[in-house]
């Protein structure tokens, strides 16, 4: 029996044997026919061809990226310059400590997106396909607030409530912003924003990225990419932004005001809390809902105290990755075509007016509370009221111990910053069910 089936074998391996010698034979003459014998000098002249250096020192006219004209400063010195703001922000985050989970994800990104000829972040390259998939989505965002609710005590605020008018007042330069991009563009004829757009943009001012990206994708996706770009730039720029506004608007006896010691909240007060802001919110807001809804599902999880498993994934192990893939895909927008147009550059401008006034009318707020209240207020923590979690917080904190090193404000600035997070959650609500 064996015997019969070894001749089988090899009657059938005589028979299929000269086929894959045919097919061997015809895939040679093919590859032949393609190649064209070329000198060692011509070789080497396609190698350099081939090369990044040959495409930033030799610019090709008319050139086109997906559709989009380059011009040949972009594909030049352009990504030259690009590249080296990258590798400030790099320098930014490592050296002086400038939030770093954010700035360098961003700044590498951006780098990767302005190596030439790869086209990483084209729609095929990986940055592309993060883009697409989690920022155009507007998933990153939702996933992010998740993990945001899961990490925030709302105990300062709650211990002090009046703190959330704080955060209330920095939602101005939302709303500013919006006021300034639409005279901006019924006065002058360079510059050509909707009011949509002008709405997408001011979002910007409450320093959250997330709800700027969210915002951005359903009001103006076009200027996606430029008003993430902005938003996690001005976030990671805080401790640089913000303290000279703040000593600019404040007296030197202001910032040395020391507050109240916080009441204790209990931990009913903290699950009731999440639960009723999803509520109100699903009743006045529900544009607002995804936002909200993921900030309060992630910070019931942290609360309860009966699901650590996945309190702890949403606050460590997915905040941790969905910024991994946000701020590359945030980055891949830095590219040099991308960036170095009007459009984008004003966007950043009028990105900083907003951030800008956000932080003035957090500390004005501040100083008229002030004048009605016994307990006062430290002007400072009003700047916190932008979202930028807890790094304004952190920023207030090390203004005051600079005038005073016994002045501890950072659990004070706390109030503010998360309420800051749900302003601008609501401000976007708001816009979204104007213009939707």
């Amino acid at each position: 029996m064996k015997k019969k089936i070894i001749g089988v074998m090899l009657l059938l391996g005589l028979m299929v044997i000269p086929s894959f010698l045919n097919a061997s034979d015809v895939a040679k003459e093919n590859l032949n026919q393609d190649y064209k014998s070329k000198s060692v000098s011509e070789l080497f002249v396609s190698l350099y061809e081939s090369t990044g250096i040959n495409a930033m020192i030799n610019p090709v006219e008319g050139l086109l990226s997906h559709g989009i004209p380059v011009s040949t400063f972009n594909q030049g010195a352009g990504r030259v310059v690009m590249m080296g703001i990258c590798f400030l922000l790099i320098y930014l985050a490592i050296a002086k400590g400038f939030e770093p989970l954010l700035l360098i994800p961003i700044a590498f990104g951006g780098f990767l997106a302005n190596i030439p000829v790869a086209d990483i972040a084209g729609p095929e390259g990986f940055l592309g396909i993060l883009f697409n998939m989690g920022i155009s989505s507007g998933l990153f965002p939702l996933m992010i607030f998740m993990g945001v609710g899961a990490m925030t005590d709302f105990g300062p605020l709650l211990a002090n409530p009046k703190t959330a008018l704080l955060g209330g007042a920095a939602q101005f330069g939302i709303f500013g912003t919006i006021v300034g991009a639409a005279v901006l563009t019924e006065y002058t004829g360079f510059i050509n924003f909707s009011l949509k757009d002008a709405c997408a943009i001011g979002i910007i001012g409450g320093a959250d990225g997330p709800t700027s990206i969210f915002v951005a994708s359903r009001l103006a996706p076009d200027l996606l990419g430029a008003i993430a770009v902005a938003a996690y730039s001005y976030m990671a720029l805080v401790p640089i932004i913000q303290p000279p506004i703040m000593r600019a608007l404040t007296t030197k006896e202001e910032r040395k005001i020391k507050m109240a010691q916080l009441r204790e909240v209990s931990k009913l007060e903290k699950i009731i809390f999440p639960i009723t802001v999803m509520i109100l919110c699903v009743l006045i807001l529900p544009d607002a809902t995804p936002l909200i809804g993921a900030l309060a599902f992630g910070n019931l999880a942290r609360e309860s105290g009966v699901v650590k498993r996945l309190s702890d994934t949403m606050e460590n192990a997915l905040i941790n990755i969905v910024t991994i893939f946000l701020g590359l895909s945030v980055g891949s927008k830095l590219a040099a075509e991308k960036f170095l147009v009007p459009e984008t550059l004003g966007i950043i401008v009028l990105g900083l007016i907003a951030f800008s006034m956000g932080t003035a009318s957090g500390i004005m707020m501040a100083k008229v509370m002030n004048k009605f209240s016994k307990h006062k207020v430290n002007p400072l923590i009003g700047s916190a009221g932008v979202s930028a979690v807890p790094m304004a917080a952190r920023v207030s904190n090390k203004e005051g111990m600079k005038e005073d090193s016994t002045n501890m404000l950072l659990m004070h600035a706390m109030g503010p910053n998360v309420a800051g997070v749900i302003g601008s959650a609501v401000a976007a609500g708001v816009l979204l069910s104007i213009f939707k």
